[in-house]
């Protein structure tokens, strides 16, 4: 009993820090609201749009901090000991994670409104499948240089996510539900780019709104 009542603790913690919504945070600071301006998304990409580079790449770095460093913490403590939790450790990790995207998401401190993810997706693939998250950085990078789309970049890291995982990691079959669920989720929540780049409507990065 003691222990579903950590993990449900742990669970819980961790999808209230994945909801600290830096980007809104950072945006006011500079007296700026990102869910009225740019595309409207607190997300890394949008304050780097808005607040420029000085700004969104800080809040890009503590999104993907705020999944990488508990769940760094938690895969050590499992290390430790193995027995402290009442599931496997590689499902207790996975709840974990689930839960501090779900938090960016769903931000509880803005109404359950926040980002699409992409960063703190970025940490828990950091800090538990290394080599598929080197995948996804090659394959975001070769995208996004030869179209300038951000969304599109991203949602093909997110079709390649379990792809990668699948051929690095094949031992780990909760982790490559883990990176499923992760790429359904980020590619539900970019719908609507995927809506523009279909009508031919989406921006580049850098283009103005006209």
């Amino acid at each position: 009993m003691i222990a579903w009542t950590i993990l449900t603790g742990l669970v819980l913690a961790s999808f209230l820090i994945g909801g600290i919504p830096f980007g809104y945070i950072a945006g006011r600071m500079r007296g700026i609201d990102l869910r009225e301006a740019g595309s409207g998304n607190i997300g890394a990409t949008n304050a780097i749009r808005v607040l420029g580079k000085t700004w969104g790449i800080p809040v890009f770095l503590l999104d993907v901090l705020k999944a990488y460093i508990p769940l760094v913490l938690l895969n050590q403590a499992l290390v430790r000991e193995p027995a402290l939790f009442p599931l496997d450790g590689q499902i207790v990790l996975i709840l974990v994670a689930v839960a501090a995207v779900l938090g960016h998401n769903y931000c509880p401190y803005l109404g359950f409104k926040g980002g699409k993810g992409m960063a703190t997706s970025t940490g828990v693939l950091l800090a538990l499948l290394p080599w598929s998250c080197m995948t996804c950085f090659a394959v975001s990078g070769i995208v996004f240089s030869i179209s300038r789309y951000v969304s599109l970049a991203s949602i093909m890291t997110s079709i390649a996510l379990p792809i990668a995982t699948y051929f690095f990691y094949p031992e780990k079959k909760w982790f490559f539900v883990l990176t499923l669920i992760l790429s359904v989720s980020a590619i539900w929540r970019h719908r609507s780019n995927i809506q523009r780049l279909a009508n031919g409507t989406e921006l580049r990065f850098g283009a103005k709104k006209s």
